[in-house]
């Protein structure tokens, strides 16, 4: 899982930013009869007092109304490459002129040498080492992201440019913006290039951020790391960065990490320090591909480490909808499917009964053990059977927007495809 290959996400960045935005699953459901489209539904959904909250939220976002609403995402590499979440977040972020949000927080993965997505670009200098939690023989400090990006030397400028290959030139200008680190000693400074548009600096210690408020809007911003002191060990410890703006509506915030699962993100000593300054609303769990893929799972374990952080989204919002997604069926090492994921899918049942939370079974969507040989010979899985390709990618972004938008109508009694038809057609 952590040999996740460059090369082929990189082709998928391509090919997603070639493509326009377009509803596919009315034109494929007669080709891809192996998928089980009657079971794509947000179960229990109904039975949750956070969802019907959620919906009315959404709802009134939808007709105009200017509210803010943030959705969370968590999960492993499927994440971290912010395919298919980027693309739920372009749908939700469009349905009305007031859903447009901000992009909120991110990971500039490229300086940690792993794959960026292609919707906000990075360039930077200067020698950095990348540490994900997800990799046992790394130890250091991680935040919400996962991912740290580590600098000894004496100065490295960092660029982001936040509107990348959006679809919706201008969306993410920002007017403040966040700089996650942890610096042990104060030996290393954090200037921004253009420092007379900066009309305000907070710091926050507990949370380790630094946070610049500027005179105007922009969507690029260079800030520069220096060393202040002639100290041997001293090393400057990034941990994400987020961008802000006045807009009213929807943010989708993506936590993803290649290799990811409930064990490594609890090794993050600031995830819930970083997480209790948000207010989430719909906090989206993908993690469990790979905590089930090894023949070593815990399914006692998995459960508990799954209620942890439940509890700890609850902590940030005691009334958030958290919906459990149920990982896609996979081969385990190219060879076999993994007999595990229908383990981790019965806990997931067991803790969404338990915690009045909605499942997304893209399991049982997907039609179950060994479909992923399905969606490989259809060229909607690359040969691991783990991973998707983009029309797989987008398939699944759409099956997951379906399901929200019905969920949506039926706790408000629309009409079948109000919602979807809205969101899609803007």
């Amino acid at each position: 899982m952590t040999n996740y290959k460059l090369l082929i996400v990189f082709v998928w960045l391509l090919a997603e930013q070639l493509q326009s935005q377009t509803y596919v699953l009315d034109t494929v459901q007669d080709k891809f009869t192996f998928i089980n489209w009657k079971a794509n539904t947000l179960k229990m959904a109904d039975q949750s007092p956070a969802f019907k909250t959620l919906f009315r939220k959404l709802d009134t976002i939808a007709k105009g109304g200017e509210e803010d609403l943030h959705i969370f995402h968590i999960g492993g590499s499927h994440i971290q490459a912010d395919i298919y979440s980027n693309r739920l977040r372009s749908y939700l972020q469009t349905m009305s002129p007031t859903a447009k949000g901000q992009r909120g927080f991110l990971f500039p993965f490229s300086i940690a040498q792993t794959n960026n997505p292609g919707n906000y670009r990075v360039a930077y200098d200067g020698t950095w080492t990348g540490y994900r939690c997800s990799v046992r023989k790394d130890s250091v400090a991680w935040g919400l992201a996962g991912v740290t990006a580590v600098f000894k030397d004496t100065m490295a400028n960092v660029t982001i440019k936040a509107n990348g290959n959006n679809y919706h030139e201008k969306m993410y200008d920002f007017n403040k913006m966040r700089i996650f680190y942890d610096n042990w000693s104060d030996d290393y400074e954090i200037t921004l290039t253009r420092d007379s548009i900066i009309t305000q600096v907070v710091e926050n210690k507990k949370a380790h951020f630094i946070e610049y408020t500027l005179s105007t809007s922009v969507d690029e911003i260079e800030f520069c790391i220096r060393k202040t002191k002639n100290v041997d060990d001293a090393e400057f410890l990034l941990m994400g960065i987020e961008l802000m703006n006045d807009h009213t509506g929807i943010q989708y915030t993506s936590i993803g990490v290649n290799g990811g699962s409930f064990s490594y993100y609890d090794r993050c000593r600031y995830f819930e320090d970083q997480l209790l300054l948000y207010h989430p609303d719909l906090f989206i769990i993908s993690v469990g591909t790979n905590d089930a893929y090894h023949p070593d799972f815990n399914p006692a374990q998995y459960k508990d480490y799954y209620t942890q952080m439940i509890k700890r989204i609850q902590k940030a919002n005691p009334d958030c909808a958290v919906l459990l997604t149920v990982p896609n069926d996979s081969y385990y090492k190219r060879k076999i499917p993994n007999p595990r994921t229908r383990m981790a899918r019965k806990i997931i049942y067991e803790v969404a009964k338990e915690q009045q939370m909605a499942v997304w079974d893209f399991y049982e969507i997907m039609g179950g053990f060994n479909s992923s040989q399905s969606w490989y010979k259809n060229k909607l899985m690359p040969s691991d059977r783990i991973h998707f390709t983009v029309m797989g990618y987008r398939i699944k972004a759409d099956l997951l927007l379906q399901a929200l938008a019905h969920s949506w109508e039926n706790e408000l009694e629309l009409p079948l495809n109000t919602v979807l038809n809205q969101i899609i057609n803007e």
